[in-house]
């Protein structure tokens, strides 16, 4: 993306943040499997994809799957994801869906200092030797990886 695609009273920080960023030694369990194969592909939020009806699944590597265990008895997942395909910098942006710019923490946008992303997801089924774990729907393109799945909890996470 370059300067010329950002849209008006958009603000972008001086250098790539990824080059300025400490090493926080993040490692990736798994991939995310999607029929999304490009990111234009992806559908905008999980509300839609879960509309287009397109399942998805995630596939753990073989060194955290005995991390699966117990992991049956959810009805849901959180997971934290790394867009890794998004632009880093810009940290004023104007959604197409905005009257006015807004800031990237007043957002859930991919594009941030951080690509991280996050989703609550119906998990339908997991094979635990395989690593495979299938879930109702996901925006993410095919391949992206996985940083962490946790369980979603209704006393924990609905604030009540």
């Amino acid at each position: 993306m370059s300067e010329k695609s950002l849209r008006p009273g958009e603000i972008v920080v001086p250098g790539d943040p990824a080059g300025a960023a400490d090493d926080a030694r993040l490692v990736f369990i798994g991939r995310i499997r999607s029929p999304w194969k490009t990111r234009a592909d992806c559908p905008k939020n999980l509300p839609l994809a879960r509309e287009q009806g397109a399942g998805a699944s995630l596939e753990i590597d073989a060194p955290w799957r005995a991390g699966l265990s117990g992991l049956a008895s959810a009805s849901h997942i959180v997971l934290v994801y790394w867009m890794d395909e998004a632009r880093r910098d810009v940290i004023v942006q104007w959604p197409r869906h905005s009257e006015s710019p807004r800031g990237v923490f007043a957002l859930r946008s991919p594009v941030r200092p951080n690509p991280i992303a996050l989703a609550t997801v119906r998990l339908l089924s997991v094979d635990e030797a395989q690593g495979i774990l299938t879930i109702d729907a996901i925006d993410a393109r095919d391949g992206t990886p996985l940083l962490d799945v946790k369980p979603w909890y209704p006393t924990l996470d609905t604030g009540n």
